[in-house]
């Protein structure tokens, strides 16, 4: 046990001195910029897919209310207003092919962009004769981590109304603990949904072949940290209205925001997920896409020559 504790401390002491040196804080400013462009189409596409199984109307406002938890009413309203201005004239088909190319290209570009990113700190690049393949690929694994979060979005929602809809039953004829111990249960399933996204854009969005087993401890430090800070920047937005001088514009503040701490978050755990990775002796290969970047080849080629590399 104690052994384990001082594995795990020396990971993240490693995973901090790594995440702080690397270009994380750049790379999340970026993804946030780009973040604003993708996201009208990639809560369209969402709302297309899962609104077949549960109406267009139900899932508007589920995601109307996941966004008002993390950002607040105002913040939910404007990502309200985005997508109508962002909706396709499904009667004329030239539009509707049109618009339907541009909402796929704008919103897999921010999964794109992170991919990109991931690639960077595993020491990655594409290889040059597979460029355009790669390019449709990375586009296809892009819009296969939005119908994912279509998924998981439906998944949320069923449990959201069926704890709703059983709430008054549960504590009327099992007690207020009762109650207590399904929405403990509901928060689980939340933070297993949670993780789940994590391990998959560890695992498939860059373009290197590794374990599960690194992918899964990440993910839960992610998860664990991105749950503690969602509470603590609610807490501090709700209070302190730090964007309220921005006026029109704080609410695309606070979704940059937002997203720039997410991601600071995914960098830090996919840097944990590689340092643990490392530690640990298991192997890593790039995809057959993509192979080791000139600045890994050119490291491991002098470490016998420096042994502090």
């Amino acid at each position: 046990m104690i052994k384990n504790v001082k594995f795990f401390w020396e990971v993240l002491k490693e995973t901090f001195n790594d995440w702080n040196s690397s270009t994380a804080s750049r790379d999340s400013a970026s993804l946030a910029y780009y973040a604003i462009f993708s996201i009208p189409g990639l809560l369209i596409i969402i709302i297309w897919i899962a609104g077949n199984f549960f109406g267009e109307e139900a899932i508007r406002g589920e995601i109307s209310n996941q966004i008002s938890g993390l950002m607040g009413t105002e913040v939910s309203k404007s990502v309200e207003n985005m997508i109508a201005g962002a909706l396709i004239d499904k009667q004329n088909v030239f539009m509707k092919v049109v618009g339907v190319g541009s909402l796929i290209f704008g919103s897999t570009t921010l999964f794109f962009q992170l991919q990109y990113s991931l690639n960077s700190l595993w020491n990655i690049e594409s290889a040059p004769k597979k460029a355009l393949l790669k390019f449709i690929l990375d586009r296809a694994n892009s819009l296969g981590m939005i119908l994912i979060l279509g998924f998981l979005l439906m998944i949320t929602m069923i449990l959201s109304s069926l704890i709703s809809i059983f709430n008054t039953m549960i504590t009327q004829y099992f007690g207020f603990e009762t109650y207590l111990l399904v929405e403990t249960v509901n928060f689980a399933v939340g933070f297993v949904l949670v993780m789940l996204l994590f391990a998959l854009m560890f695992k498939v969005l860059p373009d290197v072949e590794i374990s599960w087993k690194p992918v899964w401890r990440g993910a839960f430090l992610t998860t664990l940290l991105f749950t503690l800070g969602k509470f603590l920047l609610s807490l501090y937005f709700g209070q302190f209205k730090p964007t309220s001088a921005f006026g029109t514009a704080g609410t695309v503040i606070l979704i940059m925001m937002w997203i720039n701490y997410s991601c600071m978050l995914i960098f830090f755990g996919a840097e944990f997920t590689k340092v643990y990775t490392y530690k640990k002796g298991y192997k890593i290969v790039p995809s057959k896409h993509a192979k080791w970047s000139a600045a890994k080849l050119y490291a491991d080629s002098h470490k016998d020559d420096n042994p502090q590399v």
